[in-house]
């Protein structure tokens, strides 16, 4: 592999993870509007059920592409997951009514499950030796950039919600054609072919890889129930506690911004010192800057809790994607990867639903961050189960001809 060909692919890659990042953020952007205007007569409890099916969409999506990544490859499991996302998430914009909505949401939802896991696996099977936490960070930078320039966005053009879908659906017009041109296939799932997608899942129960299986998947969904839960609801909770709009949007800014920032660092410091200690780390510091959010602070020490919260939280998740992409080989990655994320959106369906019902009965505020923060503990907890040694040296630098 040569140097453009590893910047092409994580230029790509990363713009793909932005879609992702729009769609993380562009639903608690809007739900103030869509609650505060009772468009559809939406209510807390019928928004919370729209979130829940589109997040079932990206859990089927997550858990069936990586057996299919595996066995087509990365580049076409990629460029479709695009297209299909793209094409469902104009049509929100021009949904009748709360159902309508939440089945486009569904369908969106199963391309752009796929997306995160395609584009971590084909970008860390790019990375140099010794450089895999810090791509796989790098990458999730796209992750939180989507979704602060989708909080920009929502400050800019809010109450005009559908123009946020419009928006959203654009850069598949720019990215897709740059794809079929220039995003070459993994090398590493060029040599593993043959392998049939049932072959890759016994892989993840195989050569005592049972148990960190487990652990990884119990982790990823304590990750994004965090992620989802905070970017969903932190408005809404923030207005609860008596924020008005605006400051509440800036909040989230904030959190995404922090995110960007912790991500940068945190795979800095795993190439250094291990992906392990660092993701117990990330997952320590969540639980900390969690409980400390439900405390009443003045106005600059919470934005300043709220972006230490984001370094953390966000980075927790990531760090877990890097350690599943340490231990698992050429032939199973993508599918340990899709599951990991799809078991993972489990906990982005949790996390909404837990912030929605705290805000119905008019609890979120504070007990909803010592919820979160027993889920930081919890993810935490998971990783020490991991007893999977990484990827020897020698596989990893095989992929990088």
């Amino acid at each position: 592999m040569n140097n453009q060909s590893g910047r092409t692919v994580t230029l790509l890659c990363w713009a793909a993870v932005l879609l992702d990042g729009f769609d993380l953020v562009v639903l608690g952007t809007v739900l103030p509007v869509l609650l505060g205007d009772e468009v559809w007569g939406l209510t807390p409890a019928t928004a919370t059920t729209v979130t829940t099916v589109g997040l079932i969409g990206m859990t089927i999506g997550a858990l069936t592409i990586g057996p299919v990544t595996d066995r087509i490859g990365r580049r076409k499991a990629l460029i479709a997951s695009i297209v299909i996302f793209s094409v469902l998430t104009l049509l929100c914009a021009f949904a009748q009514s709360a159902a309508m909505f939440g089945a486009l949401r569904f369908l969106a939802g199963l391309g752009l499950g796929g997306c995160l896991p395609i584009a971590l696996t084909l970008a860390n099977e790019y990375a140099s030796s010794g450089r895999r936490s810090s791509s796989t960070t790098l990458i999730m930078t796209g992750y939180h950039v989507g979704a602060v320039l989708t909080a920009l966005l929502g400050l800019l053009i809010l109450p005009h919600w559908q123009a946020m879908f419009v928006i959203g659906a654009l850069p598949a017009l720019v990215l897709v054609p740059l794809m079929l041109k220039y995003l070459p296939e993994s090398a590493a799932f060029e040599r593993s072919t043959g392998h049939s997608g049932l072959e890759s899942i016994r892989t993840l129960f195989r050569g005592g890889l049972g148990l960190s299986t487990l652990a990884f998947w119990v982790a990823s969904f304590m990750g994004l129930l965090l992620v989802y839960g905070l970017n969903t609801w932190l408005p809404t909770i923030m207005r609860s506690a008596g924020y008005p709009l605006g400051a509440s949007l800036g909040l989230l800014l904030t959190l995404n911004v922090g995110a960007v920032t912790g991500l940068l660092i945190a795979g800095f410091v795993a190439d250094r010192i291990g992906v392990r200690p660092s993701v117990l780390a990330w997952f320590g510091g969540a639980t900390v800057f969690l409980a400390l959010l439900s405390i009443k602070l003045p106005g600059g020490a919470l934005y300043a809790a709220v972006f230490l919260t984001g370094c953390f939280v966000f980075s927790a998740q990531v760090l877990v994607y890097a350690y599943v992409a340490a231990v698992y080989p050429d032939r199973a990655r993508a599918t340990a990867m899709g599951a990991v994320a799809g078991v993972g959106r489990l906990g982005a369906i949790a996390g909404p639903i837990l912030g929605g019902a705290m805000v119905t009965a008019g609890t979120a505020y504070p007990w909803g961050f010592y919820a979160f923060a027993i889920v930081g503990a919890l993810g935490a907890t998971a990783v020490l189960a991991v007893r999977a040694r990484t990827a020897a040296p020698a596989r990893v630098k095989a992929a990088q001809h």
